[in-house]
């Protein structure tokens, strides 16, 4: 009698074993990691996937400095309940060292500037292989990479130039220099997160739920006012009842009017939608049609 894997179960397990392989392949790799719900559930994986022993790599957060200090709270918080190895890589300190320019103006973020800190960090720990929780039905690019996503000596992704991965097989060979990007949940889909987040009992921080906060709209996104972020002339500032379904930098991450307050009541409304996390929230996203595939040709997550 044949017995029936569930959806969750069968992409729980296909993660897993990428992980595990990504850690017995290469040399020095590490998990990327935002404090944002996707990441969360890669490092539960790998948690999962090397109890009880210690997770065997770091984790890595690029911090641009304009951060949801809830996300910060909560990554620390992570990090000393696991015991693990933090490495920050600080768009602060790019700046303050004279190797990136800030933008400027209303507008101005610091989300591009992490593509190179990213890439220095990359050289000065000499990585190998990072773990990202991108998936493919996020955002067009994203559709496009494959579970290893090579990137040449300078970091960069060339869409056409991937490698096959028939059968689940995967190529993890490279040259001193290069490295590869790994996305274990590439399979999934955000309501595949949010029922493994239920199902898994995974702490996430509490932005993803409805709450009260200060919010003003500019390009038709609601974005939260922070000490880095203030509205404009014409902007005003009000008290919305929100939740964020996808963080990033606050400068250009929106938030969506919500009275979604349990995971529940979050999954019956991604269910409903119709529009991608990113595509709903991220500034970023909508400055080019191919925003985001320029930035991961230039070495982005």
């Amino acid at each position: 009698m044949k017995t029936q894997v569930s959806q969750l179960a069968y992409l729980e397990s296909e993660a897993i074993h990428i992980i595990r392989e990504v850690a017995a392949e290469f040399e020095r790799p590490c998990l990327l990691f935002s404090g944002g719900k996707d990441s969360i559930v890669v490092l539960h994986l790998a948690l999962k996937a090397f109890a009880p022993a210690p997770v065997p790599f770091p984790i890595m957060h690029v911090d641009t400095g304009h951060n949801f200090p809830e996300v910060i709270e909560f990554r620390d918080r992570v990090v000393a309940e696991h015991g693990l190895r933090l490495v920050v890589a600080s768009v602060q300190d790019a700046i303050d060292a004279g190797k990136a320019t800030e933008e400027t103006g209303p507008r101005a973020s610091r989300n591009r500037l992490q593509t190179g800190v990213l890439l220095d960090a990359i050289e000065a720990h000499r990585f190998d292989a990072l773990f990202g929780g991108a998936r493919r039905d996020e955002e067009k690019a994203r559709a496009k990479e494959r579970v290893y996503s090579f990137r040449d000596e300078f970091g960069q992704w060339d869409p056409k130039g991937q490698r096959p991965e028939l059968w689940s097989l995967y190529n993890g060979r490279y040259k001193p220099g290069e490295h590869m990007r790994v996305f274990p949940i590439s399979n999934w889909t955000e309501l595949d997160i949010w029922h493994y987040i239920r199902d898994d009992e995974i702490t996430i921080p509490h932005v993803y739920f409805a709450h009260n906060r200060p919010v003003f709209q500019r390009d038709g996104m609601w974005l939260g006012v922070t000490e880095f972020l203030q509205p404009m002339d014409g902007e005003t500032t009000e008290e919305r009842l929100v939740r964020f379904r996808t963080i990033g930098d606050a400068t250009c991450t929106g938030a969506v009017e919500s009275p979604a307050a349990t995971i529940d009541q979050v999954i019956d409304e991604v269910a409903a939608t119709r529009i991608t996390e990113r595509g709903a929230t991220r500034a970023d996203d909508r400055v080019t049609e191919a925003a985001m595939e320029d930035r991961k040709k230039e070495g982005y997550f």
